[in-house]
């Protein structure tokens, strides 16, 4: 059907299905198999902290889409204007390199916007 599998243990006689799921969550006062085994551990021994590291994952790959959006978007309109594409406006050096700052601090700005996403099952 197309969905995920995930599980979440701790270790004890579950490390095998925590390989074996798309995505392990072990309880971070799991067993040390457990927490090799597994693709996230959970630092308290809350399972609510899985719905918080899923939205932060989700969250994540929206920020990721998004820097992506604004790095192709400076891309098309910086690479041809390098290359002298829009000859009669010609951009001085310091302006290429305070445009290429600009773009480096708004997806910095974006990534950190991170900190503002709610998670729920996170206290």
């Amino acid at each position: 059907q197309g969905k995920k599998v995930g599980m979440v243990g701790d270790g004890v006689n579950d490390a095998p299905a925590l390989t074996q799921a798309e995505v392990g969550f072990a309880i971070g006062a799991g067993t040390d198999v457990a927490i090799e085994s597994a693709d996230v551990v959970l630092m308290k021994s809350d399972p609510y902290d899985v719905l918080g590291a899923i939205e932060l994952s989700r969250a994540t790959l929206r920020k990721m889409h998004q820097n992506l959006f604004w790095a192709v978007g400076y891309n098309v309109i910086a690479f041809p204007a390098a290359a002298g594409v829009f000859y009669p406006l010609v951009i001085s050096p310091e302006v290429a390199a305070l445009a290429m700052s600009g773009s480096s601090a708004l997806v910095a700005v974006n990534a950190l916007l991170l900190k503002r996403t709610q998670l729920d099952g996170l206290g």
